[in-house]
Parts: C-alpha cells; sequence; structure tokens
C-alpha cells in the first residue's frame, strides 16, 4: 500500500479520537472501524515485524506511511492510564522504533477512554462517566497541557482533588467560587503602570527595525508612569505621552507611530477596551504597535476569574491572550491586518508603503557578503596608470566591490554614499566596475547576483503568504533590483508563487533539509523528519527553507532571541528553541514555540515550572570541528559522561535530576567547569 492511499483511508475513518496527526484506536474497534483493506494492511505489516509485545492502543499517523503500538497496562483498571512502551513502526522501511516509559517520573497519559473504543465496549459508560466528572470541575479547558502525568495530578491538586486507587476524583478542599461578572469590584487600574530601567519591549521593537532613528513622529498612547518617553526624549525624538491617570494632561497629537503598550490587557470592561483600540488607531498616521501580556490557562488559573479576565493579588484586573488570540481580536475589531513583532507584539500598518519598506529590510538587513575566495591575480595586467588608479583609490574600490555584492547588481548613485567622489575619480559607476573586473574574481559577483534573485523570490513569496500586494507599494530599490533579475514584475511574481507553493510538498522540505545539512555540516539532521540548526545560518539556508521558515516567523514574530530552529519534513511545523545561554557548554532549554502552519496556531512551552529545564547535552553538534569551542565541549562532554556512566546520552536526565547527579559527586558546575564540594 503506498502513502496517499493510506492517507485516504485514515482520512476517512468513522471512529477513533481524532487529532490534527493522528487517530487513535483501542484494539478492540480496529476490525469494526477499519476497512478490510487497512486492517488488513496493518496485520501483516506488524505479522513481517514479528511484534510479539501486548499492546493495546494504535496510534494512525495521517501525514507519514507509519503507525505506533502502545501498551497502556491499566486501561481497563485505572481513570487515567500511564504509556508503558510505544513501538513506532516505519510501514514504508519495515522498521521499528521501542520506547519505553515504564521508569518514567513523568509519563504520558490517557482521557477521555470513551473516544478510543466503540459503544458496545464493556467499560464505555464508566469512561464516560470519568471524563464528565472531570470536566464539571474544569480539567480539559487546556487540553495542551495535561497530557503528562505530572502536569496532569497538579492540575487536579489546583482544582481542590486527589485520585484513588482507581483515578477517580475526591475532594480535598473548598476551593472558593470564582467572582462573577455582578460582583462589585474596586479595580486598582493605576497600580500596573511599572518602574522601567530600560525601554519597554515594544520599543525594543521600533529601535531594532530603525523606527526610532528621529524620522517618525511617536504617541505612547497609555504611557503608565512614561518612562519610555522620558528616556526617547532624552534622545531628541519628537515623542508625545498621555495616560487617563498619570499623565492625564499629556497631548494626544496625531503621530506617525502609536504605542498602545500594555493597555488593552488592564481594561476590565470590554467596550472600554474596544473603544481604546480605535482611538489609538485614529491617533495613527503610518504605524500602530499594540502589546499585550501573553499566558496560557495553567497561569490564570492562580487567581480569581473576573468577568472575561483574571484579578490579581494586587486588585488589578488582567486580560491574558494567546497570540492567536490577540491577532483575531485586532483585526476584528479594527477589519485590518496585522503583523507579529514578537510574542503579544502586534503591528498594524496604515501606510502600505512603509509596510512593504519593512519587509523588504527584513528579508535584506541580517545580510552582509562574506568573502569565499582570496583576491586573485588581475586576469590581464592592466596599464600602468589604471593600476596606479586602483592603488591610489582601493579603499573607496574595495567599499563600491562590497555595495555591487549586497545588491547583486550595480548600485545606483543614491546607493552608494561615496558616490560623488566614486564619479569624480573613474567618470561613472560602470566605468569604476569595468576596472574591478581586473582585479576582483568575477564568479564572485555571479553568486551575489544569484543570492540576491532568491532573496528577492523569498520576499515576494511570503509578501503572497502574507496576503500583501507589494506592486503597488514597491519602494525604489526593489523596483531596480526587479528590472536587474527578472524580466518583470508578473515573472518575479509568478517565479515566487511557484516557490511558495512547493513548501507544501513534504518531499521539497526533506530534500532542502539533506542540502542544507551538506553545507552547512552543523546541527542535527533526523532522517525524513527534522533539521535542527542554529538561527545564525538561516541566511544560508536554500530558498524553499527561508520561505517555510518565514512563514512561522509571520505567525510567530521576531526570533532575535531564539538560539535553534527545528525544521520539520513532513508535519508543516517549525519549532522555535530559547536557551538561558546559548553560549555555555550545558544551555539549559527556556522556552520551546512550535508554530503550526497547517492549523495557524502556535504552542508556547514554558521550562522551568510546569516543565523542569531540558539540558542541552548534544551542543558538539552545533560547533565547527577543529574549533577551541569544540574542543573545550568536548572535554566538558566527557567529564559529563564519566558521571552519567552506563546511561545511554538518549536518556540523560532533566536539570533537577541532574543536580542530584551533581551532588552525588560532590561537585559543582560554574562557569562551565567543575569544582569539588
Amino acid at each position: 500500500m503506498n502513502y496517499p492511499e493510506y492517507r485516504d483511508l485514515v482520512k476517512n475513518l468513522k471512529h477513533g479520537k481524532s487529532l490534527p496527526t493522528a487517530i487513535y484506536l483501542h484494539k478492540s474497534s480496529l476490525e469494526k472501524a477499519l476497512s478490510p483493506k487497512l486492517f488488513s494492511f496493518v496485520e501483516s505489516i506488524i505479522q513481517k515485524l514479528e511484534v510479539k509485545q501486548p499492546w493495546n492502543l494504535i496510534k494512525l499517523y495521517k501525514r507519514d506511511l507509519k503507525f505506533t503500538l502502545l501498551n497502556y497496562p491499566d486501561f481497563d483498571e485505572y481513570a487515567y492510564p500511564s504509556l508503558h512502551t510505544s513501538y513506532t513502526i516505519d510501514a514504508d522501511e519495515l522498521t521499528i522504533k521501542t520506547t519505553h516509559y515504564k521508569s518514567s517520573n513523568n509519563p504520558p497519559i490517557l482521557h477521555r477512554k470513551e473516544t478510543f473504543v466503540l459503544p458496545n465496549y464493556p467499560q464505555y459508560l464508566l469512561f464516560k462517566d470519568i471524563t464528565d466528572e472531570g470536566e464539571q470541575i474544569g480539567l480539559y479547558q487546556n487540553t495542551k497541557s495535561i497530557g503528562f502525568k505530572s502536569q496532569w495530578k497538579n492540575l487536579i491538586k489546583r482544582k481542590g482533588y486527589e485520585l484513588d486507587k482507581q483515578g477517580r476524583l475526591h475532594k480535598i478542599a473548598e476551593l472558593p467560587e470564582p467572582i462573577t461578572e455582578q460582583e462589585p469590584q474596586t479595580i486598582q487600574r493605576h497600580l500596573t503602570a511599572i518602574n522601567r530601567d530600560r525601554l519597554s519591549a515594544p520599543f525594543q521593537k521600533l529601535a531594532k527595525y530603525g523606527y526610532l532613528n528621529g524620522d517618525y513622529s511617536i504617541l505612547d498612547y497609555g504611557c503608565g508612569l512614561a518612562d519610555d518617553a522620558t528616556e526617547l526624549e532624552a534622545h531628541g525624538l519628537n515623542i508625545n505621552a498621555w495616560d487617563p491617570v498619570h499623565r492625564p494632561n499629556g497631548s494626544k497629537q496625531a503621530s506617525d507611530i502609536v504605542n498602545l503598550g500594555f493597555v488593552l490587557n488592564v481594561i476590565e470592561e470590554q467596550q472600554e477596551r474596544k473603544d481604546t483600540l480605535k482611538a489609538a488607531y485614529k491617533h495613527t498616521k503610518k504605524l500602530l504597535l499594540v502589546s499585550v501580556m501573553l499566558a496560557n490557562e495553567a497561569k490564570q488559573e492562580h487567581f480569581k476569574q473576573y468577568k472575561d479576565g483574571v484579578i490579581t493579588k494586587w486588585n488589578t484586573f488582567q486580560k491574558y491572550y494567546s497570540q492567536a488570540q490577540i491577532r483575531a481580536y485586532i483585526e476584528q475589531t479594527l477589519n485590518v491586518k496585522t503583523m507579529a513583532f514578537g510574542q503579544g507584539i502586534i503591528a498594524i500598518f496604515k501606510c502600505p508603503k512603509l509596510e512593504e519598506a519593512h519587509h523588504l529590510e527584513l528579508q535584506f538587513q541580517n545580510y552582509n557578503w562574506q568573502h569565499i575566495t582570496q583576491r586573485p591575480q588581475p586576469k590581464a595586467l592592466p596599464k600602468a596608470q589604471q593600476k596606479t588608479l586602483f592603488e591610489k583609490h582601493q579603499t573607496l574600490l574595495d567599499d563600491f566591490w562590497q555595495h555591487c555584492l549586497h545588491f547583486g547588481r550595480l548600485p545606483t548613485n543614491d546607493e552608494f554614499e561615496q558616490s560623488t567622489t566614486l564619479r569624480k575619480y573613474f567618470a561613472s559607476h560602470n566605468k569604476a566596475f569595468t576596472l574591478l573586473q581586473n582585479y576582483y574574481e568575477q564568479n564572485e559577483f555571479e553568486q551575489a547576483k544569484l543570492k540576491r534573485k532568491h532573496d528577492l523570490l523569498v520576499y515576494f513569496a511570503l509578501s503572497l503568504f502574507g496576503k500583501r500586494q507589494a506592486k503597488s507599494h514597491m519602494p525604489a530599490r526593489l523596483t531596480r533590483d526587479l528590472k536587474v533579475h527578472f524580466s518583470d514584475y508578473n515573472q518575479a511574481l509568478e517565479q515566487a508563487k511557484q516557490l511558495l507553493f512547493s513548501i507544501a510538498e513534504p518531499a521539497n522540505i526533506g530534500n532542502a533539509c539533506y542540502q542544507a545539512f551538506e553545507l552547512i555540516q552543523l546541527g542535527e539532521l533526523h532522517d525524513s523528519h527534522s533539521y535542527m540548526l542554529p538561527t545564525r545560518h538561516l541566511n544560508q539556508l536554500p530558498a524553499i527553507l527561508r520561505v517555510y521558515i518565514g512563514c512561522a516567523v509571520q505567525l510567530y514574530g521576531d526570533i532575535d532571541d531564539v538560539d535553534l530552529v527545528k525544521i520539520h519534513m513532513r508535519s508543516g511545523k517549525v519549532t522555535f528553541l530559547k536557551y538561558d545561554d546559548f553560549n555555555k557548554n550545558l544551555p539549559l532549554l527556556t522556552e520551546r514555540i512550535k508554530v503550526k502552519m497547517l492549523e495557524q496556531d502556535i504552542d508556547y512551552f514554558y521550562y522551568g515550572d510546569i516543565y523542569p529545564y531540558q539540558p542541552f547535552y548534544k551542543k558538539i553538534d552545533y560547533l565547527h570541528k577543529g574549533s577551541s569551542e569544540y574542543k573545550s565541549q568536548q572535554r566538558f562532554d566527557k567529564k559529563l559522561a564519566d558521571m552519567l556512566k552506563g546511561v545511554a546520552k538518549a536518556e540523560w536526565p532533566n536539570w533537577p535530576i541532574l543536580q542530584k547527579v551533581f551532588e552525588y559527586w560532590a561537585v559543582e558546575l560554574k562557569n562551565n567547569k567543575f569544582y569539588k564540594r
């Protein structure tokens, strides 16, 4: 059976627990739930691989020719059974991967057991009752964080319950009833303003993208204590600041850029919240930046519910959002398109030309041409006068050559700051470039042209993904690029469209990942699954991967503080990973962001609370062999391996357990070195 046939059969299943990437079924229901052809296929693969181990659930993948056999020994006896063993079978390659969870302190667990079985299953009604009692106390409000034993038990404890020997719920504490909308509250909104010793996150983004260069007027709408405004005023920027509590007499003058920073989330009245957003937009000439607090439901459970948000311990109101929720709220309220600048930082461009200029800078701002060849000998000995002229103005010509490489074409007069000086000595850019052909390898320039063309295709492909019409708002620089690298705008758009559509085919993503790994020789390539690499190498990737990741960035926002990116080859996902300090020999994972492009949604996983810090044990795979960092990492890894003898590297522990290992050996880790206690 080939993959398309398998995919269609799985897609048409009427029974089982269906998730975006797979369908789960109990073993007892297979013969009836599966079509005869699919049932026979699964049975034959199991027999070919001689799987004799016990299992009672099957996971049928929707996007791979794979299935996993799962063993939950207590499926019938315990309300929320733990996974003992899984056997993942690649039906195409006839391989099996076994994963054991028996000794895990936090194994995966099952909920809603009635969804895995058919209605005639003996315990079907019992399973349904178990699910109903969990729903009644709100256990399933956030399904993204309850799939593991520890998180599940912590949630039940927070709800004031415990589990008996059969896993049934029993109340152990009376929790205060949520505050209803009708109950009077004196919201201390003024307490939400905080003192800052640096620019707030939204203003840092504006600085990063060059909007604080003095060319734009700014209004900080809801400025709080106005620390941002004070700092920017000291730099001579044209900024006004207004706040209903702390600066009511401030000027609400219409400005190029308006910042509505962490205001919407502290307004408890929904109509006032909408009116505030609309007012800020009304005062905006070119760009509105809206920022809010993000949080998952687990964090919100620590507070009292009030209206559509919570009351904090300071008696302030907070309305927490997810990234998708705040973008949808803004788009529906203002009838606009939005762009993510970062987590909870959303941009709304009112000026189409500024928006296109911004996207263009995003694509090229981090691009600096790196010489990959040594300067060759001249192809032909130039005339003595020319040679003298070159030597006399070599610094000027070197700078001009770098600009040629950056643009992949000759820069125009206004694109090269020293153009007047260059034309004084060489008459024109063309004549200077002709002279340079004797001194620089022309293959380097041809590579730069090809790189620039790919950059443009990536830019246009991402504009199509963002549903932007770039033609009527193109900056002059982009128009010049089109004339050099394409016959016309329509040709560029057609090629970009083909590039964008190509990311939908997993084989294209997979092939590009193998190509990228061969080129970069860093990171981890998992066969037919994923490629993980440092973000600093993103501009070296093939155009198709830059578009693939670029689509994820458009959904998520700025990735400057992201250390690693994981490209999922088949599932339409990109994962961004942040570490406490990636320069350390043992960085700790602090945040994992999974962008699901098919669902247009994002999952956030924060480490250190619900999930323990996870040490990054494979850093050596991300360093160049022979470098001093590589050798230092080798020595560090050997010391760590000596302390964890007998344990496979794939099973090395999380940070809390690793600290206990250090205690056992009486050592302390400081600044990449182990010291005796």
